[in-house]
C-alpha cells in the first residue's frame, strides 16, 4: 500500500520541496528562439572577460517568490552559472525580480579546457554537473556509434552545440529562468509566463571604482527596499552568503574588489567591502543612539545636493536608486566606454561622435552610454 501523499508539497520539509531543483537532467532541453528584446551591449573585444549587471522581473511585478522559492532560484543560479562558464560576482533575490553580477570569460580562452586528446573526456565529465549519469553515457555511446558508422563529421557537430551553451550571457539567464520556472510552476499549480520580459543588461568595467559600486549597489537593494537594515541580514544576496562561509561568493566579491582570489580574509576583503556598503551614506546617532546627529542619504537630500550643483560620492549612489545601473546600457571609465562605442559603432547613428557620457550625478569619473535626463534617481 502507498503512503498517503501530502495534499500541501509547501509543507514538506526544505529539501523535499527543491527536489526538482536539485535534480539532474535526463533529456537535452531544445533551445528556442528569442523574440524582440531591449537595446543590449555586449562585449566583444578582446578582453579575458565581461561584466554584466543582470535584471529580471517577474509578470508585471506582480508575483513574488516565498523563501523556498528564492532558495530554489539560488540554487539554479549557481549551477547554471558553474555549467555555462559563468562567474557570479554577487546577487539579490528580491520578492519579484533579481539582480546579479556576473563575469563572462572569454569563449575561446575558456574552451580550451576541453582541447587535446582528453579534452572530450573532460567535456562529457563537465556535462554532469547539470546532465544525469545515465544520459552523459548515452552521449558517449551515440558519439562512439556514429564514429564507428563513419559519421565523424556530425560527432563533432553534436559536441559543438553543447559546447555553444558555454560562455554565453542570454543562454546562461535564458536557461535559468526557464528551469526555474518549471519547477516553480508545478510548485504553485499554475501555468503561463512567469518572467516579464528576457532581461535587462549593463555591462559594466570589469575593475575599479565601477565594478565595486555595482557589486555594492546590488547588495544593498534589501536595505533601499527597507526589507532590513544591514545586507548581512537578507539571507538571498551574495554578501550575506560570503559571510556565511561561502567560498564561491566570497571569491566573487573578492573579483569585484580587485582583491586576490581568496583574499576575503587574508587581504581584508570583508572588511573593506563593508565599509563600502556602510560608508558615508549611513545615518549616525549620537552617544545615547537616540537622536539623529546626521542623516541618512535619501533621494531628497540627494536631489537637494544635486540642485546646488553637487556630487555624490559612490558610497552614498549605492544607496539609492540611481538609473544609470540598471538603465545606462554601459558603466565604467571614459576609455572603457569608449572602446565599447568604438567595437560597436553600427549600433548607433551617423550623428553620433562620441560614445561616453559623464554621470553628471557623481563625482567619481563614471561614464555610460546613456545620458539620463529625466529622474536619473528614483
Amino acid at each position: 500500500m502507498k503512503p498517503a501523499q501530502t495534499s500541501d508539497p509547501q509543507t514538506l520539509p526544505l529539501e523535499e520541496q527543491l527536489v526538482g531543483v536539485n535534480a539532474k537532467t535526463g533529456l537535452y532541453p531544445g533551445a528556442r528562439s528569442w523574440s524582440g528584446g531591449r537595446f543590449r551591449v555586449l562585449g566583444k573585444g578582446p578582453l579575458e572577460s565581461y561584466c554584466y549587471h543582470v535584471m529580471s522581473r517577474t509578470c508585471g511585478g506582480e508575483v513574488f517568490f516565498d523563501d523556498i522559492e528564492k532558495e530554489a532560484l539560488r540554487r539554479v543560479i549557481w549551477r547554471m552559472a558553474e555549467f555555462c562558464g559563468i562567474k557570479v560576482l554577487t546577487y539579490c533575490l528580491m520578492g519579484n525580480h533579481f539582480h546579479l553580477l556576473a563575469e563572462v570569460p572569454h569563449r575561446v580562452t575558456w574552451l580550451q579546457r576541453f582541447e587535446g586528446s582528453d579534452g572530450e573526456a573532460k567535456l562529457l565529465e563537465h556535462l554532469s554537473i547539470l546532465y544525469s549519469r545515465s544520459y552523459v553515457g548515452l552521449l558517449r555511446d551515440e558519439l562512439a556509434d556514429l564514429r564507428a558508422r563513419g559519421m565523424a563529421v556530425l560527432a563533432e557537430q553534436r559536441l559543438a552545440a553543447l559546447k555553444k551553451r558555454f560562455c554565453d550571457l542570454s543562454l546562461f539567464v535564458k536557461e535559468v529562468k526557464e528551469r526555474f520556472s518549471r519547477w516553480f510552476n508545478k510548485r504553485r499549480g499554475r501555468r503561463g509566463t512567469l518572467w516579464m520580459d528576457r532581461f535587462k543588461s549593463v555591462l559594466v568595467e570589469g575593475q575599479g571604482e565601477p565594478l565595486r559600486t555595482m557589486a555594492a549597489y546590488i547588495d544593498l537593494n534589501p536595505v533601499r527596499a527597507g526589507l532590513v537594515k544591514d545586507p548581512k541580514d537578507y539571507r538571498w544576496c551574495g554578501y550575506a552568503e560570503a559571510l556565511g562561509g561561502s567560498r564561491r561568493a566570497q571569491r566573487g566579491l573578492c573579483k569585484a574588489q580587485g582583491k586576490p582570489v581568496d583574499g576575503w580574509r587574508s587581504a581584508g576583503a570583508a572588511e573593506a567591502y563593508r565599509c563600502l556598503l556602510h560608508a558615508e551614506g549611513r545615518e549616525v546617532k549620537d552617544a545615547q543612539n537616540e537622536t539623529v546627529v546626521t542623516r541618512g542619504v535619501t533621494a531628497e537630500s540627494a536631489r537637494a545636493v544635486l540642485a546646488q550643483k553637487g556630487k555624490l560620492r559612490p558610497a552614498e549612489l549605492v544607496r539609492l536608486r540611481v538609473r544609470y545601473f540598471t538603465d545606462g546600457v554601459v558603466l565604467g571609465s571614459r576609455e572603457f566606454v569608449e572602446g565599447i562605442f568604438e567595437a560597436q559603432r553600427e549600433l548607433f547613428g551617423p550623428k553620433r561622435k562620441k560614445g561616453a557620457r559623464r554621470m553628471a550625478e557623481s563625482d567619481a569619473p563614471f561614464y555610460t552610454l546613456r545620458q539620463l535626463r529625466l529622474r536619473a534617481l528614483e
